[in-house]
């Protein structure tokens, strides 16, 4: 079944934004992500182990995986060929814009400010990430970009923590919200899988 972006984006209230140091976190973190209730999944290139992550993650059941940290042309076909149904951009370029189109992997880029929102609109994309969400200027720039630009609808990423979520997921241009707080470091070191399901059962009912 192939989903369209705005249909992944509102299966999960938080998608979380993950960075695999070892490979072998892969598939116990998305099993336990998938029983809290959080099936989106933002696999970044930030690791060596990235495409790896998403190959293994792809194959657990009910995970629907994306790639993040697509910052590079060539990164798109390789993360789709790994199994990503979806890519992650933190900004957008033409470089980016004529990737997506040739890899057929639906692209949620990155903007900031009005005009990046414009300019991407323009080039079709109207699912959008706003990033950095916090320091953009967060709720209240949301509501402000959402009066002249109501058909674009964000995924707002970058310092939103469990306790601001659901100020973000109340406003009606938000279809969910990217953090990485469901995946504590100290968590995944120590294969605490229970906690991170925990907390991801917290995050999938931020969204009322």
């Amino acid at each position: 079944m192939t989903m369209t972006l705005l249909e992944i984006m509102r299966t999960s209230a938080v998608i979380p934004v993950i960075a695999i140091d070892d490979p072998d976190h892969a598939v116990p973190l998305a099993k336990a992500l998938v029983a809290g209730g959080i099936r989106v999944l933002e696999v970044t290139l930030r690791t060596q182990h990235g495409l790896g992550a998403i190959k293994a993650m792809s194959e657990v059941e009910g995970a629907i995986v994306g790639v993040g940290t697509l910052t590079q042309p060539e990164e798109f076909a390789a993360a789709r060929d790994a199994g990503a149904v979806f890519g992650v951009s933190p900004g957008l370029t033409p470089a980016l814009i004529a990737a997506a189109k040739s890899s057929g992997l639906p692209l949620l880029p990155g903007v900031m400010t009005p005009s990046e929102v414009m300019v991407a609109r323009e080039q079709g994309f109207k699912q959008l990430k706003l990033f950095p969400a916090v320091p953009a200027g967060g709720v209240g720039m949301l509501n402000g970009i959402g009066g002249p630009l109501p058909d674009v609808t964000f995924c707002p990423t970058g310092g939103i923590s469990q306790d601001t979520a659901a100020q973000f997921l109340a406003l009606k241009n938000v279809a969910c919200v990217g953090g990485s707080w469901l995946t504590p470091k100290d968590a995944m070191q120590a294969g605490d899988w229970a906690r991170i399901t925990e907390i991801a059962k917290a995050a999938s009912g931020l969204r009322g």
